[in-house]
């Protein structure tokens, strides 16, 4: 049997405009480099199975935004939790860390982070792997619709938002879509909803759920960036998914026509179950970077 090898992982603060942004870091320096940009409610901890399988031949960093994980909470009077301020600090983080030539992994609340920094930073951009993170009106579900819809002012918005920050919610986020639940640890939702339940931060989600709208309002010049940019991009994409559904994965193709498209059969949260399947692919798309 050959010798397993498993990689180095740091766990690691940097101080980003005042705040302690947290996030793990494993791999060559010298290695392509992957972003990996995590989603609603979780973290980067979403990432920690991925980083395990590819760790060690790549160059992986996996930030928590503010409000999220490990990273600092303030209250909403001294940080205004919109899209524009995550990719603010994210953006700073980057710097700080001296990145800028990298894959970015997107997915979710990741996809307006990440293509904000994308558009400020084409020059940062080598590669682009998208795993349900939408930029089309066509990967809107009409739950989804109903959620963007949301904002400050409209009546019953956010109690309708703090519904989605309940444990039965958070779960089926994982387990929504999935063929086999048993393969979804409960370690994720479990430690999702442990930050969710945290003292101030419902109130950092429903900020974030009421600026949701402004995301939309970015498609288009998102789009124009993929098409006039044509990053080579991988899209990997749960097609089961409540929230983002298949043509939204199906999309990227009308920008990046040369896009490697793969639609598994499972939910929200695809390396949860399908980790076995999308690590080799991600592999060989860095494999063609180096």
């Amino acid at each position: 049997m050959p010798a397993l090898v498993l990689p180095q992982v740091r766990h690691r603060h940097i101080e980003v405009d005042g705040l302690r942004v947290f996030y793990r870091e494993a791999g060559p320096a010298d290695a392509p480099t992957l972003l990996l940009l995590h989603g609603f409610p979780s973290s980067s901890r979403q990432f920690a199975r991925l980083i395990d399988a590819l760790g060690t031949d790549y160059h992986l960093v996996a930030p928590d935004y503010p409000g999220f994980g490990h990273s600092d909470a303030p209250d909403a009077e001294s940080f205004t939790y919109t899209f524009d301020a995550l990719a603010d600090v994210t953006e700073k983080f980057l710097l700080a860390l001296g990145l800028d030539r990298f894959s970015m992994y997107v997915f979710d609340f990741g996809a307006p982070v990440g293509f904000r920094i994308a558009t400020r930073h084409p020059e940062w951009i080598e590669g682009l792997i998208v795993q349900n993170g939408n930029a089309y009106l066509d990967g809107l579900s009409d739950a989804a619709r109903e959620m963007t819809a949301n904002r400050p002012g409209v009546p019953g918005a956010e109690e309708a938002v703090r519904g989605l920050l309940a444990l039965p919610v958070t779960r089926s986020q994982y387990e929504g879509g999935t063929t086999d639940p048993e393969l979804v640890a409960p370690d994720g939702w479990t430690a999702d909803q442990h930050f969710l339940d945290l003292p101030g931060r419902d109130a950092v989600q429903v900020a974030l759920a009421l600026d949701y709208h402004s995301n939309l309002a970015l498609y288009p010049v998102w789009q124009e960036w993929l098409r006039t940019h044509r990053p080579p991009a991988l899209v990997v994409w749960g097609r089961n998914d409540f929230f983002f559904p298949e043509p939204g994965a199906r999309a990227y193709l009308r920008d990046l026509p040369d896009a490697e498209l793969h639609l598994l059969d499972t939910g929200h949260f695809a390396l949860e179950d399908k980790l076995p399947e999308i690590a080799p692919l991600i592999a060989a798309f860095l494999d063609a970077r180096a």
